[in-house]
């Protein structure tokens, strides 16, 4: 039967979201609810409360999820009740022409549950992300569901739902981060440390960060950068260039996603380096470089979609690697909040006080 639980929604642009009753159906063919054990405050929510993604409002918000499987539908054989799982927003289909080829990251066919949630009056809600998890309850697709093991912290574990995942990824798994390379980072938030965390996880030799607040700089060392540099004081290309035996660095991660950001990530990777853009650019920024640059200096453009990650290969491995401490999620949880603290919680994170907030049930 269908449930009401309380769940947080925003009803229109850039109004404050509201904690109201929504209903979640009865997993059909396919489908789980999850029981949301936590869910982590990401800046995409808040560009769906901005308008910034479509205008499907009213939205449910919150994507960045763990939580216990509570039911799941006919056919269902990734996940049973009881299990401990982390969400994600692409749940791959294993037949589209990207799945055949055996890259199913870049599934051209990814898929959300089939039924819709609701408030009380019959008002279908949109998921973000196709999750919808700040709510008590969620229904997803079972694709959306990846077991992992339950000893992991739900705060923590959930973050690889989406942000830490996507800068983990875009070292890792898009920027191929080697042994002994040397590695920028532009932008220091919540992705972009992740990014320095998977850097230094592939065993680069020389991690710069690089961003424009001090406190962000401070964190990024805590977590693995052997330099850093404030790009308000010095031409962070020259720095980079000056740290790098005038070279420039391997691989260049961009997680700002803005045009300027990503020229100075170009110009600052050696000939031949790689340059990842995983920060999310808004649909009216334009990017003018000069051909002949792209042409002569070689290497590789690329864009990292959620880390280029597999959840299934992923997740499982990341949390065995956080539990024998080796991978420290628990430093990107700056605090955490209850289910009605969003919108505060909103207010931090564009403030640059946080690494992530995570609601907590």
């Amino acid at each position: 039967m269908a449930q009401v639980v309380r769940g947080v929604i925003a009803r229109a642009k850039g109004a404050p979201v509201e904690v109201v009753p929504v209903v979640v159906p009865e997993p059909g063919p396919g489908e789980a609810v999850v029981r949301v054990q936590a869910c982590g405050v990401c800046h995409t929510d808040l560009h769906y409360r901005e308008g910034g993604i479509n205008d499907e409002f009213p939205f449910l918000l919150g994507h960045e999820a763990a939580g216990v499987v509570e039911s799941v539908g006919a056919g269902v054989t990734e996940v049973a009740p009881g299990d401990f799982v982390i969400l994600n927003w692409r749940a791959v289909c294993g037949r589209c022409r990207a799945c055949k080829r055996g890259r199913p990251w870049y599934c051209f066919a990814t898929h959300n549950a089939r039924q819709k949630m609701t408030l009380e009056d019959g008002t279908e809600l949109s998921p973000a992300l196709g999750i919808g998890a700040f709510a008590e309850k969620t229904l997803v697709a079972a694709g959306q569901c990846t077991k992992v093991d339950p000893a992991a912290s739900p705060a923590a574990a959930g973050l690889l739902g989406c942000g830490v995942m996507a800068g983990l990824g875009a070292a890792i798994n898009t920027g191929q981060v080697g042994r002994g390379d040397s590695v920028a980072v532009i932008g220091c938030g919540g992705v972009g440390n992740a990014a320095v965390v998977g850097s230094r996880l592939a065993g680069a030799g020389t991690i710069i960060a690089v961003d424009v607040d001090d406190r962000k700089l401070a964190t990024a060392q805590r977590l693995g950068a052997t330099h850093t540099v404030n790009s308000r004081a010095v031409d962070p290309v020259e720095a980079i260039r000056g740290l790098t035996g005038g070279n420039g660095a391997d691989v260049v991660i961009e997680a700002v996603g803005r045009p300027e950001t990503y020229r100075q990530a170009f110009y600052a990777r050696d000939l031949a380096g790689t340059v990842v853009l995983v920060g999310v650019p808004t649909p009216e920024m334009k990017l003018e470089l000069p051909l002949l640059d792209v042409f002569g200096r070689g290497g590789a453009l690329k864009s990292s979609w959620y880390g280029d990650c597999l959840p299934e290969r992923d997740f499982p491995m990341l949390i065995d690697l956080y539990l024998q401490g080796r991978l420290d999620l628990d430093a990107f949880v700056s605090e955490t909040v209850p289910l009605d603290g969003v919108e505060e919680a909103f207010a931090r994170m564009q403030r640059g006080e946080v690494l992530r907030s995570v609601v907590v049930f």
